[in-house]
């Protein structure tokens, strides 16, 4: 058979020697959750079939069972030829959900805990030549308080804005094959203004390492280190600057060697940085035109069916005049991230927080190592402009949401990654953060207008923008966007249960005529940097997408354009010296 999503799963980090291990694995619900105690990794076979990466619930699947699995097992067995063995085996996961033990050959090779980063095991040790074994379990319960699950639903049906469940894999499983001493990361910190960049590598044993850049083919520099292993920086001066901006991905190619190892990786050359209540990309004021992806699909749900399903999302959201998105409640593949690095496409990282209990730190553990994971991820990807750990955290039930939860968070994030700024808790009580953003669903353009009339004035004060929050937070003059608004329900079918805000309008008219006047309040205020629209497509019951589940157009691309493309009030003049 075919192998579903073939392509290779990070652009960021790619070798030649791998092996693609998508398809068709054995297959088995554990409702029990007792297959480790009934050692089911002992087993020659499992009952069901399942087409990896696709979820259970999923139709692509081949399973579409949509009720709750406390877990899930998996096998397949892979071959190994003497030369992909000759070095070091790694075995890959871009995502499964939630808790994964993996055994290879009946022992153990790892655990990882957390649904949307990537994990890697050394599996060397546990090979054979020849015929091998996998094995892979997966625990997962979004109701327990304890583990973030993003949008996915505690309960059986979707409703409001929670929908279908995804268990299990649900990204790419590979192999790559690797020297004794090889590359372990990579991060690269470009300098736009002094035109070089600086590559921190981690390398694993002894040798000597070289980075060489290029763009579109012609080399722009490059360096080399020896080293016997662990951490090596070096500096690379750029013979030619191509800069990185919104609507243009100019990338650099790099190829690193240490050894006989190398690997393929790319970087832009952009800076980003707040002025005032300006967000500045490269020194240029740009207004950001976001809008909610949440990352669904009607037929892989968490999964995109193809690698031109992620390029078409961009591609939608660019012909309706969006020039990035907020990534919402999910961490997103690495493969649609480059393809918003090469496409110009700006985005806020954001985590899957939801389900996660705000009001208590003892349990952020696992919630901070996720987030972590995902930040050092994506680190490199250019189109990733800023974080966000937290979306609409509340309180939850009679606990209040723990300040100390929400610091923390900003603190390690900023820690992580100084380059970026972060946007500590989206639209909910905001304790420490570089920008202070809110949702608001006004449906009525003069009474939006009204709520942000004393920003603009020149010496406003702490309560200058009307704050839904404003007993458990203070605003203090920070950078403010409207990071939510819109969300207007349009109904092309029958159903009965749908989801959405405010009255849904009599005709495309009256639709077109509130989403030019909402957008038209936020676009004219002189202090707001940015916008982001609920939402791009519909998902399941919530029909506020400008697109169908399908991704089919609503309303007329040109129109749509035409309001949201014309100059905001702080892009005028906007480069800043």
């Amino acid at each position: 058979m075919e192998i579903p999503r073939p392509e290779h799963p990070n652009p960021q980090f790619e070798r030649t020697a791998w092996t693609n291990l998508n398809g068709e694995w054995e297959f088995e619900i554990d409702n029990g959750q007792s297959g480790i105690d009934r050692k089911w990794y002992e087993r020659d076979s499992f009952d069901g079939k399942i087409i990896v990466p696709f979820c259970p619930e999923s139709e692509l699947s081949g399973v579409g069972y949509k009720d709750f699995m406390p877990a899930v097992w998996y096998r397949r067995t892979f071959k190994l030829d003497s030369a992909q063995a000759d070095g070091r085996v790694l075995l890959h996961f871009g995502a499964v959900d939630y808790e994964t033990t993996v055994y290879i050959n009946q022992k153990e090779a790892g655990r990882h805990r957390g649904g949307y980063t990537s994990f890697v095991f050394d599996i060397t040790d546990l090979i054979n030549i020849g015929e091998n074994t996998i094995i892979v379990c997966a625990a997962d319960d979004v109701r327990n308080g304890r583990q973030p699950r993003g949008k996915q639903s505690e309960m059986y049906y979707s409703h409001r804005v929670d929908y279908t469940r995804t268990t299990g894999i649900w990204q790419t499983v590979w192999l790559e094959y690797v020297p004794m001493s090889y590359i372990k990361s990579v991060r690269f910190y470009p300098d736009a203004a002094n035109q070089k960049v600086t590559a921190v590598t981690c390398l694993e044993g002894a040798g000597k390492l070289s980075v060489e850049v290029l763009y579109q083919g012609s080399r722009m520099g490059g360096a080399s280190a020896v080293s016997a292993g662990g951490s090596v920086s070096v500096e690379i001066p750029l013979s030619e600057k191509f800069l990185w901006e919104p609507g243009e991905g100019r990338l650099y190619d790099v190829v690193l060697k240490y050894g006989d190892d190398e690997v393929n990786s790319y970087f832009g050359l952009r800076d980003v940085r707040l002025e005032g209540m300006k967000f500045l990309i490269n020194g240029r004021s740009v207004f950001q035109r976001l809008v909610l992806d949440q990352g669904f699909y009607p037929d892989g749900i968490y999964t995109a069916p193809t690698e031109d399903a992620l390029i078409n999302d961009i591609r939608i959201s660019m012909d309706v005049g969006f020039n990035g998105a907020r990534l919402h409640e999910k961490v997103f593949e690495p493969r649609f991230l480059y393809h918003c690095d090469r496409m110009g496409y700006i985005v806020w990282g954001e985590f899957a927080d939801w389900g996660f209990d705000h009001t208590t730190i003892k349990e952020i553990g696992g919630f901070l190592n996720e987030w972590r994971e995902a930040v050092e991820r994506d680190f490199n990807h250019p189109a990733i402009i800023g974080w966000c750990p937290l979306n609409e955290a509340w309180d939850r039930g009679p606990g209040k949401l723990s300040e100390s939860l929400v610091e923390t968070l900003y603190r390690e994030t900023k820690v992580w990654d100084p380059t970026r700024p972060c946007i500590d808790c989206s639209g909910g009580y905001h304790v420490m953060t570089d920008i202070f953003d809110v949702h608001n669903y006004e449906q009525d353009p003069k009474r939006l207008a009204e709520m942000f009339n004393e920003l603009e004035k020149e010496n406003c004060g702490d309560q200058s923008i009307w704050d839904y929050y404003s007993r458990r937070e203070t605003y203090g003059g920070e950078p403010i966007f409207v990071s939510e608004y819109g969300g207007i329900k349009w109904l092309s079918d029958d159903r009965e249960y749908i989801w959405g805000y405010g009255e849904i309008p009599k005709t495309v008219q009256e639709f077109t005529d509130r989403f030019k006047e909402l957008t038209d309040v936020i676009l004219d205020n002189k202090k707001m940097f940015g916008l982001c629209y609920t939402q791009l497509y519909d998902v399941e019951q919530e029909v506020n997408g400008l697109y169908t589940y399908d991704r089919k157009p609503k309303f007329d691309s040109a129109v749509l354009r035409g309001i949201l493309s014309r100059e905001a009030s702080i892009e005028k003049d906007g480069n800043v010296k």
